[in-house]
């Protein structure tokens, strides 16, 4: 988490999966979660609609997002950096 202006600002990272979209990128988050009873380690990958004003990010990048406003219905991440 990013503190930003004195607000925790949530920050991921994951694997652009889909850029055939304009200035839109889906990208899959990967957590790894621990069960309460049984204490085993668990894979929980989620997709998130991403915002890519530039379209610098290409299928297959390892990217960061961050967590802003809304830009429509699904779409409230923007892309901070490629890596």
């Amino acid at each position: 988490m990013a503190i930003i202006g004195g607000k925790s600002i949530k920050e991921l990272e994951g694997v652009v999966i889909s850029d055939k979209n304009d200035k839109t990128r889906t990208v899959l988050v990967k957590t790894v979660k621990l069960h309460s009873l049984y204490k085993k380690r668990y894979v929980v990958s989620k997709k998130y609609y991403v915002h890519d004003e530039e379209n610098v990010s290409k299928e297959g990048d390892t990217v960061i997002i961050r967590e802003g406003k809304m830009y429509s219905k699904n779409k409230r991440w923007m892309l901070i950096k490629v890596l």
